[in-house]
């Protein structure tokens, strides 16, 4: 899909996050606050990135994972921008700006934070896996 097609398929801000490195303000944002059961999938290409089993509330006003569904789909790359050094998380099919993955999540499951943008997801609740195409992923639930 090209920059035109993109920018005609996702809101202004789904756009600035996934092709322009955006982040979205934290607390005011889709899914920072969502933790009915279902998966995440990457609002371009429809792969599924993220599960509600691995989402916790780090207090941070981002969606937060200790990890990925599919480890190959997510992709780390250094970010030094901002005057930072930091871990960027990009999804593989779509290189799409997910967010950033830190090292201070829950040690009990593994100490990673994958602090998500909710602009780059999609949810799609576990009632509607199958109907939606995501079928495999039920027995996680």
């Amino acid at each position: 899909m090209n920059k035109e097609e993109l920018k005609k398929k996702l809101t202004p801000m789904q756009y600035n996050v996934t092709q322009e490195n955006g982040t979205e303000p934290p607390f005011h944002n889709e899914y920072w606050k969502e933790f009915e059961e279902g998966i995440y999938v990457d609002i371009i290409s429809g792969k599924p990135l993220f599960s509600s089993k691995d989402k916790y509330d780090a207090g941070c006003g981002w969606p937060s994972f200790t990890k990925p569904i599919q480890v190959e789909e997510v992709l780390e790359k250094q970010d030094f921008s901002h005057g930072m050094i930091r871990t960027e998380v990009r999804s593989k099919t779509a290189d799409a700006h997910l967010g950033h993955v830190f090292p201070d999540g829950p040690r009990d499951a593994g100490g990673l934070r994958y602090c998500i943008n909710s602009a780059s997801l999609r949810f799609i609740r576990k009632e509607d896996l199958e109907e939606e195409g995501y079928g495999e992923f039920k027995d996680l639930f």
